[in-house]
């Protein structure tokens, strides 16, 4: 993941939560906003509630890893914000991919065949 597609600050993380739409899945809480940007910008969080560093690790791995695997039927110019839940613990990476898939269906960035 380039430099530039990563969310970093503190602004761009309120704006988000605060203007744009969520949608909660099994694992994981997806946040996007249009941005403008001819590319997308991406945040990836797991709380101390998903459990000790190790864990939390993990998950993040796991969401950056299904990110990437489905980034391809993304259109550009969007933020996302992928936080996860504390049930995102023990799965596997196919898991973690068809819940993030299955957000980005239910906000309609992603359209179904």
């Amino acid at each position: 993941m380039l430099k530039n597609n990563v969310l970093r600050k503190n602004s761009d993380f309120n704006a988000i939560y605060k203007k744009g739409r969520s949608v909660g899945d099994r694992y994981l809480v997806l946040f996007l906003r249009e941005n403008g940007l001819p590319y997308n910008r991406t945040g990836f969080l797991a709380s101390k509630k998903v459990g000790n560093s190790v864990k939390r690790n993990r998950a993040k791995r796991l969401m950056k890893e299904s990110y990437r695997a489905i980034s391809y039927m993304l259109p550009e110019g969007y933020d996302f914000i992928i936080i996860a839940r504390n049930t995102i613990c023990g799965k596997k990476c196919a898991e973690v991919e068809k819940s993030l898939l299955s957000a980005f269906k239910r906000t309609g960035v992603i359209k179904e065949k």
